[in-house]
């Protein structure tokens, strides 16, 4: 049981210091506003410039966490 209590907090832990604003129901309305955006091909401004270029030269290849982290990182950091 302690096991897990560390395990649940660890997680949570790492994904406040990777994101602070994971908190912030404003970027979490952010974030499902980008994903609804994407879905119809109207990706924000603010999405596109959070890209790094090797996102962009290497687009083929994504998987699905590596979509995620770009748009947590446009609207949580």
């Amino acid at each position: 049981m302690r096991f897990f209590l560390f395990l649940i907090l660890g997680i949570f832990a790492g994904l406040y210091l990777s994101w602070p604003g994971i908190l912030i129901l404003r970027n979490w309305k952010c974030f499902n506003e980008i994903i609804q955006k994407s879905a119809e091909d109207k990706i924000s401004i603010k999405a596109v410039l959070e890209v790094s270029p090797s996102d962009l030269i290497m687009r083929k290849n994504k998987k699905m966490i590596s979509k995620i982290r770009v748009v947590a990182d446009a609207c949580f950091r």
